[in-house]
């Protein structure tokens, strides 16, 4: 250790320059880990799309206080462990990067993977899935249709 008057030797080494990189999100989505709560978000309103269905059902009131929750599933007709994680991974990062900014305070979402689809889906692909499901999921429903 040494004093603080004493000269900085030169071993040219530089310090660490300050990253610009973006601060990490402070928005963690709460994971949906009850199977009662994917049950009654499966009784709710769905959303299909060629990469991925999405549920979403707004909690009672007593329950808004909890922000936005999110769950992942996919059944076996995806394909093996392998197939069914990769899937998952996919879907965490599209809703990772979405749903604190699509996501409405008081509800549950559930994203489920379709077969082959969401793991050969392209991301931006993905990521438009999601956009239009939050969309229609979110669109007032008091309009009559043209």
């Amino acid at each position: 250790m040494t004093p603080p008057e004493a000269p900085e030797a030169t071993t040219g080494i530089q310090p660490p320059a300050v990253s610009s990189c973006p601060k990490a999100q402070k928005h963690r989505l709460q994971v949906l880990r009850k199977r009662a709560d994917f049950l009654a978000a499966a009784r709710a309103r769905r959303q299909a799309t060629k990469g991925m269905v999405v549920q979403a059902r707004r909690r009672p009131e007593g329950h808004t206080a909890l922000g936005v929750r999110i769950g992942y599933t996919c059944s076996k007709k995806i394909g093996n462990a392998v197939a069914r994680n990769r899937a998952k991974r996919r879907l965490r990062a599209v809703a990772r990067e979405l749903m604190p900014a699509l996501g409405v305070e008081g509800w549950d979402y559930v994203l489920i993977g379709r077969r082959e689809d969401t793991i050969a889906r392209s991301y931006d692909a993905l990521l438009n899935d999601l956009k239009y499901a939050m969309k229609k999921l979110h669109a007032d429903r008091s309009t009559p249709r043209a």
